[in-house]
């Protein structure tokens, strides 16, 4: 409902940013504390707008924030940390992120009731009560005049909002938790969301459907900013979901030149990888599936989707690919053309963070960032993306490629190829979007329904362009996207890019 919406959460979050990247490159060690110390009463003071009913509440979840962003945890409730505490091990561009990646701020949290059916006042008090008749353990009776609820009967089975015909009676949700594809979101004794972190697969799907912005993740933006800083020689590689994250009327062409004026070397694009994947992927289908050797293939370039079934579904572990997602196979090209660079993934993708993290693809991405972040170090340094372009335009990747961002673009590229290299061979295609249909159709796949399948999976309904790091409303990126896909030079990547040695 609020995804692209400018709301003052993303105001706050994009604040809160920006201070944190201005931070990272003014890179002065010597008044790093102070400065840090200095950047929630910036931001919440006498003369800004009032977002809770307390200066001072809102004062502490910005200070909180701003650990968050520095890629710190939160301080514990029960004992005195302060606000700088372990930033010293954090001012270091060598920082990965630690789990758990998403957290909820206590004080931000409203304590949103979980699941509840009330009635409003628009109740008529009919005669004819169909919500009592319907209602199967008589939790429904009439209070001076109207329905009312016993909530101690009441099994939330939504019979009674379903039969009423004004629409009286509400069903609410905790939005976190409804968000949760995983139920990972819990209460605690206060009655505030909790994650659990042994369930949770780092989508950020809550984050994002949270509207108090009560839960948020971490960054890397002031190591990254700091690195930028020391002229460290630093690549970008940015996912194919980037078209139109950053204005309306902004091109690749502008992107790739305000990327180098914020001091990186070189810009790739991520669908380079996505297009070695849908190569290798197709092989792999043909050799593994089609053979009978393999019940069905899974893909793993969403790094939630592959924890879920790592999580809940142990038995298919064997079928989820073995190939480099595009994140990590566009890395290691650019480290074979640039060995002694950094690289930095930037994308739409919280998850990403913490496939960085794995000490597997540590020493291919130093750094990820979202589009939201990037946007706040555009914004730290002053840069107008429509006042910088590119004598050209990205041409690393093939449609096929830049399809991956979107829900299904996946398993259709890996189908483009087979039909490509493989005229002969017939290909079955099964995708879900969002974390509880990936469960439904890894329930499916368990059970022997699905065999013969290629299956793709993406966490965030929509897919990449629909992550938690994204700017824009997910059906203006699935429209920009699709014109991105339509005007590539090349629809198919040649089938000899499998040959290309990324070890």
């Amino acid at each position: 409902m609020i995804r692209g919406l400018q709301t003052t959460v993303r105001a706050i979050r994009r604040t809160v940013f920006t201070e944190v990247a201005k931070l990272g490159f003014k890179a002065d060690a010597d008044t790093l504390l102070d400065d840090m110390e200095a950047i929630p009463y910036k931001i919440v003071n006498d003369d800004t707008q009032k977002y809770r009913e307390s200066t001072y509440r809102s004062r502490a979840i910005v200070r909180e924030r701003l650990r968050l962003a520095m890629g710190l945890s939160l301080r514990p409730e029960n004992k005195p940390v302060h606000l700088t505490a372990g930033v010293e091990a954090s001012n270091i561009s060598e920082k990965y992120y630690e789990p758990p990646l998403m957290q909820v701020i206590p004080s931000a949290c409203e304590s949103c009731e979980e699941n509840k059916y009330e009635v409003s006042n628009m109740c008529k008090g009919c005669l004819a009560h169909p919500c009592a008749e319907v209602c199967p353990r008589g939790a429904i009776s009439m209070v001076n005049g109207k329905s009312f609820i016993d909530q101690e009967k009441c099994i939330k089975c939504g019979k009674c909002k379903s039969a009423c015909p004004y629409d009286a009676i509400a069903k609410k949700e905790r939005p976190c938790q409804k968000a949760c594809g995983v139920n990972a979101i819990v209460s605690d004794k206060y009655g505030r969301a909790f994650i659990d972190n042994d369930k949770c697969v780092s989508c950020g799907m809550c984050m994002v459907n949270c509207p108090f912005g009560a839960i948020s993740d971490k960054s890397q933006i002031f190591q990254l900013a700091r690195a930028l800083s020391e002229g460290e020689e630093i690549v970008a590689e940015i996912a194919p979901a980037f078209v139109g994250q950053f204005g309306d009327n902004i091109t690749p062409r502008n992107i790739k030149a305000a990327l180098r004026e914020l001091g990186f070397s070189e810009v790739y694009e991520v669908a380079l990888g996505a297009d070695i994947g849908a190569v290798t992927e197709a092989h792999h289908y043909v050799k593994k599936v089609v053979t009978g050797e393999l019940p069905f293939l899974l893909t793993s370039c969403c790094p939630s989707w592959a924890m879920l079934a790592k999580k809940f579904f142990p038995d298919v572990i064997d079928q989820i690919s073995r190939e480099l997602t595009p994140m990590v196979a566009t890395a290691r090209t650019i480290k074979q053309e640039h060995p002694d660079a950094k690289v930095v993934f930037i994308g739409p993708c919280a998850s990403k963070k913490l496939e960085a993290s794995r000490r597997s693809v540590r020493s291919d991405v130093d750094f990820v960032i979202t589009f939201e972040e990037l946007q706040a170090m555009f914004d730290a340094k002053e840069i107008d993306l429509s006042t910088y372009e590119a004598e050209s335009s990205f041409h690393d990747a093939t449609g096929a490629g830049r399809g991956y961002a979107c829900a299904g673009g996946v398993a259709a590229a890996i189908e483009k190829c087979i039909k490509e290299y493989y005229p002969d061979v017939d290909v079955s295609i099964e995708h879900a979007e969002g974390l509880t249909e990936c469960r439904k159709i890894l329930a499916l796949a368990k059970a022997g329904k699905l065999n013969g399948c290629l299956i793709e999976g993406m966490a965030c309904p929509g897919g990449c362009i629909a992550g938690a790091g994204t700017n824009i409303p997910v059906e203006k990126a699935k429209k920009n996207l699709a014109a991105f896909v339509k005007n590539s030079s090349r629809s198919v990547p040649p089938k000899e890019l499998e040959e290309i040695e990324l070890k």
